[in-house]
């Protein structure tokens, strides 16, 4: 990975953060790389139990990015990969039936 790639994908990452801040979730922000290693292989925490992986790139191979949110999600977090390119909106990809399990906890009556 370029110094270019590194910086535009932390730069991401960053900008990913503030819009979970903008959602109102005050305590998001990058991780390993902000902090050293915590521990958590997300890429931004602060939406609890979500994994993120955040990707700022143009050309996305979206099933290898997904598999690798599979593979370091820890616990009952569920995998999405976040990913946005140029001049893009951020989209949010995960798997099926990670989607189906947060849909049923909104849609299930109290």
């Amino acid at each position: 990975m370029t110094i270019n790639s590194k910086q535009k994908g932390s730069r991401g990452e960053r900008e990913l953060a503030g819009k979970f801040r903008e959602y109102g979730f005050t305590d998001a922000r990058r991780t390993q790389q902000y902090c050293g290693n915590t521990g958590d292989a997300s890429d931004c925490v602060g939406l609890p139990g979500i994994h993120v992986e955040c990707k700022r790139v143009e050309r996305l191979n979206i099933t290898d990015a997904v598999e690798q949110a599979i593979r370091d999600a820890s616990g009952d977090n569920l995998p999405t990969v976040f990913h946005r390119k140029n001049n893009e909106k951020w989209l949010v990809t995960m798997p099926l039936d990670s989607w189906m399990k947060m849909y049923h906890e909104f849609a299930t009556p109290f």
